[in-house]
């Protein structure tokens, strides 16, 4: 029997920012975006190559683990998503700003959580 969780109770600890931990943890987490994951780490390897640079891969780390961050708390993405939703349709500048701003520290914490900041 599983115990109930509580608010917003992460489903996993935040793994290291690491290739195999963040494919492990969106496999685990958010497993319809694991294809999106392979892809976008395909794209990130060519183009440091093609740079000679470990630029795009770290960002392609900083990116999913910040995923990670947000997905691994099932409250937070379901309140991400719906503010995104909600921005599509949005038609004034206030409510605009309201939603970002709210989506913005949504994204600063999960940057933080991701990156122990």
């Amino acid at each position: 029997m599983s115990t109930p969780r509580h608010d917003d109770e992460a489903l996993i600890p935040q793994p290291p920012m690491t290739t195999a931990a963040l494919r492990a943890a969106v496999a685990q987490i958010a497993p319809a975006h694991l294809g999106q994951f392979v892809e976008h780490l395909d794209q990130a390897t060519e183009q440091a190559a093609r740079q000679s640079t470990v630029a795009p891969l770290l960002g392609f780390l900083r990116q999913w683990a910040e995923f990670v961050a947000i997905h691994r708390h099932p409250v937070t993405a379901a309140r991400l998503h719906d503010l995104e939703r909600q921005v599509a349709v949005a038609t004034d500048r206030q409510t605009v700003t309201v939603l970002l701003a709210e989506i913005r520290a949504i994204t600063d914490a999960a940057r933080g959580d991701a990156t122990d900041e």
